[in-house]
């Protein structure tokens, strides 16, 4: 860390206004009396021009990256961990500058951020529900663990996805995990949730719901509703944080 120079960070993505990233790094930074550090939202509407956004502010050392942007920043990026290209989807980048020039590295904390956030050993089989940068990475890790997962589309693609219309003869009460990685639910659209037979449910089941403002979505309401487990993603937000914070700052190999 470059102890008594400012270090820039912050979030990308569009739109910001349901973030609590920013509120996080503030008191992280607050708590370790790190007041050379900031971390700022970036709401930018084209990700064509990152490149200048990076020349733009030269304070830059690490970036987030969120909604919708997390798989097409790749081709921005100088280069991907490995883990990030086996996911095909970034979350974090890491900024150096030397001799003028700028290079931006990408990496994915969401594997790491959703897997250490819950308890995950009584599930039987996973469905996520959308197909995002998100979803890749929640896949990946579940898949890590040995549990079977399918994704969950408005169309289905290819063997490990299925539509909508299927999903609602689902036979659930045998320890089935429901992971919403789309953003319906989240502030300011609180009162949408995805559409799947919460009557089906048994509380044998988990919903974990990857939105945490509000914290109680009304995809986890009409859980509770049936008994089941449930969980938003803060803890997730917190875990990922920390993880993003580490590559920032720790020394190149």
């Amino acid at each position: 860390m470059n102890k008594g120079k400012i270090s820039g960070y912050g979030l990308i993505g569009y739109p910001l206004s349901h973030s609590w990233s920013a509120k996080f790094f503030f008191e992280k930074f607050e708590r370790e009396k790190s007041p050379d550090n900031y971390y700022q939202l970036f709401p930018l509407k084209d990700i064509s021009g990152f490149s200048s956004f990076l020349v733009n502010h030269p304070e830059l050392s690490g970036l987030n990256v969120t909604i919708p942007y997390k798989e097409t920043i790749i081709p921005y990026l100088d280069e991907l961990d490995q883990k990030a290209k086996e996911i095909g989807a970034v979350n974090t980048i890491r900024i150096t500058r030397a001799n003028g020039k700028i290079h931006a590295k990408g990496y994915n904390t969401d594997e790491d951020g959703f897997i250490l956030s819950a308890d995950f050993s009584s599930v039987f089989q996973a469905f996520i529900l959308g197909t995002g940068g998100a979803s890749r990475a929640v896949a990946y890790a579940l898949r890590k663990i040995g549990i079977p997962v399918k994704l969950v589309s408005r169309n289905s693609r290819n063997t490990d996805t299925i539509g909508y219309p299927d999903f609602q003869s689902i036979q659930f009460g045998k320890h089935t995990l429901i992971v919403n990685t789309t953003p319906l639910g989240m502030y300011p659209d609180i009162h949408s949730c995805p559409q799947i037979p919460y009557e089906g449910l048994t509380p044998e089941d988990f919903l974990y719901d990857l939105v945490y403002n509000p914290q109680q979505t009304l995809f986890l309401k009409k859980g509770m509703e049936m008994g089941v487990k449930t969980q938003n993603g803060l803890r997730m937000l917190q875990i990922q944080a920390e993880k993003s914070y580490e590559i920032w700052n720790r020394d190149i190999s």
